[in-house]
Formats: C-alpha cells, structure tokens, sequence
C-alpha cells in the first residue's frame, strides 16, 4: 500500500496568541468592566474559505463539508449523502472524476495546513461521486426553452457547459470529434485513474437532463463550417482544449520515434497501443509526463516487434496493436527527466512518489539538449545535460556536463496546444483562442470560449470557465448586459437559499421607514456577506481551537516495480461514509459559523445566546441581545472560524 497524499507532519505544532517581538497582554478582565462605553458588538460576516478560493471550479467546498459532518443539515426530504451531492455538484457535475485525479489546489490552500495537515477534500468529494454513482442520483431538470447553444467539443468544460447551459432552461449540441464524449478525461488520462464506468455514468447524468443533443464523429472545420454554426444557433461555445503536444525543441526532434505525450496517451486509452519499447524517455515534468511513464511501465514492450507495428506507427495512427500483444509483454525501462529538482516538479508529489514505486528512473534538474539518430533517421538516444534556471526564468544547460539516454523511443510532454486546422479564423497566433473577462470571443459577438484552448491548465480550471462562459451566454440570450464578476469568482454559500430551504425566509417589506431591524421580520438582522471580496486567513482564525487531529489518509493499492506490468486496476481505495464523515470533520469552517458554542460560553454577560431551534440554520445559529453586549469582543477573540467581526460602527 501506498499513501496517495503527503507525508504526516513529523511532530504536533503548537500556538500562541502573539507573534515573536509582541508582549502585550488584554486584561479581559479589564474589558469587561470598562468596555461598556463601546458602540461595536458582534457583527457575523460570512467569508469565503482559502480551499474554495482556490478551488479553480469554485466549489462551495466548505459547504458540502459541513453537510458530510452533519453540521449543515439537508432539507427535510432529502438525505445528507444526495443534499452533499447536489452542494458540490451546483460547480462541478464530475466529483468522482475530479475526487481522483484533480491535483487539489483546494488543499493547498487549506487553512488547517497550519494547524497540522491539509483536510482530505478530494477523498471526501470522490466518496460524494461514488456514492451517487452507487445510489443512481440524477440531476434536476428544469422547463427547456427554445434557445439553442452549438457547443465544440465534448471534454470536460463543453460537458460543464451544457450541464449549466441545461439547468438555467438553455438546450445545446455538443460536436465532438471522437466517437466518445469526455475529452482528456477519456482520452488524455488513463482509465486506472478516471476508471471508465463512474467516468460513462458521470456524462450520462448530464445527457439524462435532456435537451443535449451529441454530434459524435464530427469535426468542426471540416464536416461543418463556423457559418453554418452561426445561421443553425443562437449562440456558440468553443470548448475544443489542446489535442496537440510540442515537440521537443532541440536538434533531431523529427524523429519518427519521437511522438508527443498526447498522442501517445490517446493511443493507448483508445485501445490502439497495446505495448511501448524497450528502452522509453520521457520529458516533462507535469502530470501529463507522469501519466506517459506511468503507462509505459504498464504496457512494457515486445522483443521483436514487427517494424510497422512499433510504437510511433501506432501513435501516429497508421496501424493498432492486436490485443494478443498484451500476453507478450516484458519490462521496460522507463526514464522520466525535469528541468526542476521534485519539490519545484508541477507534478502532483503523490503522483511522482507512485512513479517511484511503479519503477520509473527519474532524472532531476535536466535539459535535453540534442536527440541523436541513427543512420534510418530513428532516435537512438536523447543526448542530456544539467539545467540551470536564469533569473528570467529561462532554463539553460551546463556546459560540460552532457551525458546520453539511450532510447527507443521518445515522448515530449512539455506543453500542449490547440488543433485549429480548418478555424484559422480563431487563431489568436499561438495556436489558441482569446476570450475576454466574461469567457466572450472578443471580436465574435455570440461566441463563447472555455477550457485549455484559452490557455492548458487543469481539468478543474476549465469546468470554472464553463460555469462562467454558461453565466454569459445566459445573459446573451436574455439580451441582458454582462454583470460584473465578483473578485472571488464562485460558487457562494447564500444564506437566503438555506432560509428558503428551511421555511424561514423573510417576510415582505413595506418600504417605510423603520428604526434598526433586530425585530424586524423583513431583515437578515446582523449579518453580512462579504464572501464575493474577502478570502479569510488563519490569522482571522482562533487556531487554538483545533487539537491535533491527524487526516484520515486515502490509500492507494499500487503496484510496485515487479508487479506493474500489466496492472490496470484502479489506484485509489475510496472512503466508507464513517471515514468521510471523520475527516470532513477536520474542516476548520474558515468563515462560517460551526456551531462549536464558544461566543457563548464565553461571553460575560450572556448577551450572545443560540437562536431558537425553529429559527436557527446554518449561518443563523447564535444571536446578539444588544442591550446586554457592552463590547468587549471577547466573543470575537474566541470565535474560531474568524465568523464574528466587532461591528456596528460608533
């Protein structure tokens, strides 16, 4: 077994409440007795956490954390598993798939890393997506209008794209060049990492809704002309990601036997290459590359292959490995080369120490510099040499210090770029489409762009730029203006939805003057919302709060050096609800009010007091009686999740 995630820390961290140089101490004391002469008293302001402001979909992350723990309670009708499901799915329709390959930014950017470790979000958001696959659930469908979206591409962000294009009453057809939907998701990352059944039954969910129609087969450009697309829609979204891979840029690169680590990757997953080489090198360093070497282990290679059947054949598409290859498999010998020592790879850190394990050599720190070929022209080997980043943040080789791989063939994954052939209209000059801040081809009214073709990046990124790009077309078809998007762009908890959940939405305003709104019906009393500006540090926080509390790891059952040839099973062993419900436990609730009691207890002068249970939801759990509060912000000193700020200006 194998941990898929980062080490444990070595030792418990402790806290106090002043940095090094600070000395003063509040006499609480003090406060309580003279503070009365204050104007401030608690205020609850909602903010959005770290996790979700880097969460590139925009997950209300914290959100269906609070539902696994069973702080957030669902409706009345409805299950915790299935109210989860729907919280993380209003971003993004794929938690199983984003739950096992997504590289998690969201756990970068938890704030519990400061207390001890990172809370498992992934793991937690792939039990959410396997439990829904497991319980059928399906998404809501809301009237259909007769508006119609023509969507290119198939991938992660033109499903997204019709997905939110179909809740907001907006029908599409996707046109995909494939004979199947789901871009790099099928196509770009193997199927022991996105396993093909929960992938099938996370498209067919969105296909379910109804009013999606699938054009498979067809490559707009060619079978269908942009003009064409513009008199059959009322509006077009480019979603046609990067299918093409860039070469290595030294001498000797045209090889046959050097091939991009796309199409390496789509060959295999499409079932053509059923084997590598003897000897295979491959460059990059990102998660792609790890993929390559990854498959390559798996696949092994051949003695005496038939010439027309070696890999590049396959890889360019001339021919397709019979399935009987696989019984005929060996070891191979794979190398996996950085211009970056491992903590500065882009790799996911687990997804390197699998590598590791599975038997790949990686080389740290390197540059190729020239592939050599033999006298039929083929790569014999990739001619290497120590890398040295310049202040511009060039890479440049050492020299002196060139050594060789031999090789049988070569894989280049560096960077990757869009296929325009047949739309050169679109091509910004670098092989790639712009967009403006709103997701809108700037020169083309009613055109829309998402995904890698704006710029690669994660397969998250591109679900987020299709909630947005689907927000905008929305607005074009409703010849509505484009609305500014807020500073943090997401998903946000709403508090007025949670009211209406829970039949406790306020009641009509007459719109006559009132004086203050504590006993107002008509007003959220003493609340506010600053969620779509402010991301809330640890230093908001009372991290004092929060015993060490080690994550419940998500194992992995990956195969070692001596047992990856031809292992294709799934890596991850998923959480059983208990496990989920244990970790999203570790959730800080950075932001919004978990119920923990605190204000309470510890207020002086019990002016802060629990809401009565009718009327009390998430957001909505504790109170002020202003004539008791003297201002002493003790409640806000002990408040861990930064939710209580001392307001009421004087």
């Amino acid at each position: 077994m194998s941990v898929n995630n980062k080490q444990q820390p070595e030792q418990n961290l402790t806290f106090r409440a002043f940095k090094d140089g600070e000395h003063k101490w509040d006499d609480w004391q003090e406060a309580i007795f003279s503070a009365d002469h204050s104007h401030k008293c608690p205020t609850y302001v909602h903010r959005t956490p770290p996790c979700q402001g880097s969460c590139p979909s925009g997950e209300d992350i914290r959100g269906w954390l609070q539902i696994v723990r069973g702080i957030e309670k669902p409706p009345a009708d409805m299950e915790w598993e299935e109210y989860a499901f729907r919280r993380s799915t209003d971003a993004n329709p794929f938690p199983s798939m984003m739950g096992r390959v997504c590289p998690a930014p969201c756990e970068d950017g938890c704030n519990r890393n400061d207390v001890e470790d990172f809370v498992g979000i992934n793991a937690v958001e792939q039990f959410i997506g396997d439990n829904a696959f497991d319980r059928k659930y399906t998404f809501e469908t809301p009237e259909l209008g007769e508006k119609r979206v023509a969507i290119i591409g198939g991938g992660p962000a033109g499903l997204a794209a019709a997905y939110q294009l179909r809740r907001k009453g907006h029908g599409s057809t996707i046109f995909e060049e494939h004979d199947q939907l789901g871009g790099m998701m099928r196509y770009g990352i193997p199927g022991y990492r996105t396993p093909r059944d929960y992938l099938d039954h996370e498209i067919q969910r969105i296909l379910d809704m109804g009013g999606i129609e699938v054009r498979a087969g067809v490559r707009v450009g060619s079978d269908v002309t942009v003009g064409e697309l513009d008199e059959g829609f009322d509006a077009v979204i480019w979603c046609i990601g990067c299918q093409t891979g860039r070469p290595l840029p030294v001498p000797g690169s045209d090889a046959p036997n050097c091939v991009s680590g796309v199409k390496f990757l789509e060959a295999f997953n499409q079932g053509k290459l059923q084997a590598a080489t003897d000897r295979v090198v491959c460059v990059g360093g990102g998660d792609t590359s790890i993929d390559v070497v990854s498959v390559a282990r798996r696949l092994g290679r051949i003695q005496n292959i038939n010439k027309s059947h070696r890999p590049e054949a396959v890889i360019g598409g001339y021919v397709a490995h019979d399935s009987a290859y696989a019984a005929m498999r060996e070891g191979a010998n794979v190398t996996l080369t950085s211009l970056f020592p491992r903590e500065n790879m882009t790799a996911s850190d687990h997804e390197v120490e699998d590598a590791l394990h599975e038997g790949v050599d990686i080389r740290y720190g390197v540059i190729p510099v020239e592939v050599l070929k033999n006298g039929e022209g083929r790569a014999t080997a990739l001619r290497m040499a120590e890398c040295r980043i310049e202040e511009d943040g060039r890479p440049v080789p050492v020299e002196g210090t060139e050594f060789d791989i031999e090789c049988d063939l070569i894989v280049s994954a560096i960077g990757q770029g869009g296929d325009l052939d047949g739309l050169e209209e679109l091509d910004n000059g670098r092989g790639l489409i712009d967009a403006d801040k709103f997701y809108q081809h700037p020169e083309r009214k009613g055109h829309f762009v998402a995904g890698d073709i704006i710029r690669p990046h994660l397969l998250t990124t591109a679900i987020g730029q299709a909630s947005i790009a689907a927000d905008s077309v929305d607005y074009y078809l409703r010849n509505d203006e484009m609305v500014k998007r807020p500073k943090v762009d997401v998903h946000h908890f709403s508090l007025m939805q949670k009211l209406r959940e829970a039949n406790l939405e306020p009641e009509g305003y007459n719109h006559q003057p009132a004086w203050g709104t504590n006993d107002a019906g008509f007003a959220i009393h003493n609340y506010e919302d600053r969620s779509a500006h402010e991301v809330i540090p640890t230093s908001e926080l009372f991290l004092g709060h929060f015993a060490y509390t080690p994550r419940n790891k998500r194992l992995s059952d990956g195969p070692g050096a001596e047992e990856v040839l031809g292992h294709f099973e799934e890596r991850h062993i998923g959480f059983d609800a208990e496990t989920a419900r244990q970790e999203a436990d570790r959730c800080m609730s950075c932001g919004m009010c978990f119920e923990c009691d605190n204000c309470v207890i510890y207020c002086p002068q019990d002016a802060v007091f629990r809401v009565k249970k009718d009327q009390s939801t998430t957001g909505r759990y504790v109170d002020t009686d202003y004539t008791r509060c003297i201002g002493c912000h003790i409640c806000a000193d002990v408040c861990p999740t930064g939710y209580i700020d001392m307001g009421m200006g004087e």
